[in-house]
């Protein structure tokens, strides 16, 4: 079975994303924490939680997949912005725990003229600061596509936030067509060996998410902006390549792309039936 999902709004509550994930044929989904633009956080209503996680078990939903937001900077060069983003992604990871053995994940940081060394070292001491033995919340970096002075654009730099955690079985990596499309990796004409590449640096085991994305920018532009399936630089056969390589058809999918939920729905109905496995 192919495990894909998108983007939905939190607004109305856990349980109406569920049945919205199911409105669209979607057996998964992702959502935002809290303001993808701030730091103001919905309590938790356990009732609300409670009918998401029946629908979830009922529906053999694959992993669900929260998101920071994206204001988050564990590696700027201002201390309170960092601390800030400290504040943020503990609490985040204590909301997780609501929905147990699921994924969270956020984009790294940008250096912010300290360099990549410095960022990466920044980046991983606030994993070691936020990870917990008894979390059973899985924490992803995305792959970034390299704009300003972003961190993760390359699987190497990954690879060293990764090295520094310690409790680095709480860590995986979120893979975006789009952002290592734009980052240079050529993913529709040589998948197989940005994969090869991926299993060799980082390790497809870490790989637990992939966003599905086209993109509105050549490869290697460094520009970072979702297109709908099919519509963008990567086309829907690479995309449909994507999701039945062997290597990855068993992952969750989930689409970012530039669309309200009757477009998720077109677009999931359109790769359930590409899918070959």
């Amino acid at each position: 079975m192919l495990n894909i999902g998108c983007h939905l709004s939190t607004s109305k509550g856990f349980t109406h994303m569920g049945k919205e994930a199911l409105s669209i044929d979607a057996n998964t989904f992702q959502f935002f924490t809290r303001n993808p633009r701030g730091s103001k956080a919905k309590g938790i209503d356990e009732n609300d939680v409670k009918g998401l996680l029946k629908i979830a078990e009922d529906n053999h939903f694959a992993p669900l997949l929260g998101h920071a937001p994206y204001t988050l900077n564990p590696a700027s060069a201002d201390l309170r912005t960092r601390e800030f983003a400290l504040e943020v992604l503990i609490d985040d990871l204590v909301r997780m725990e609501h929905l147990p053995n699921n994924l969270y994940n956020f984009h790294p940081g940008s250096h912010v003229g300290q360099g990549v060394e410095k960022g990466i070292e920044l980046i991983s001491d606030a994993l070691n600061f936020i990870l917990t033995p008894k979390q059973t919340t899985t924490v992803l970096l995305e792959t970034m596509s390299g704009k300003g002075s972003e961190i993760g654009s390359t699987f190497q730099e990954l690879r060293q936030i990764i090295d520094r955690v310690e409790l680095d079985e709480k860590m995986g990596v979120c893979l975006d067509t789009c952002h290592v499309h734009d980052a240079g990796y050529d993913i529709v004409n040589d998948l197989d060996g940005v994969l090869d590449e991926f299993d060799r640096i980082i390790g497809l085991s870490r790989l637990r998410a992939i966003h599905l994305n086209d993109s509105k920018n050549i490869a290697s532009s460094r520009k970072d902006r979702h297109e709908k399936l099919g519509e963008g630089e990567i086309g829907l056969r690479a995309l449909t390549d994507i999701i039945n390589h062997p290597k990855l058809c068993r992952l969750p999918f989930y689409l970012e792309t530039p669309n309200e939920l009757p477009g998720y729905g077109r677009e999931i109905k359109t790769l359930r039936a590409a899918f070959q496995h």
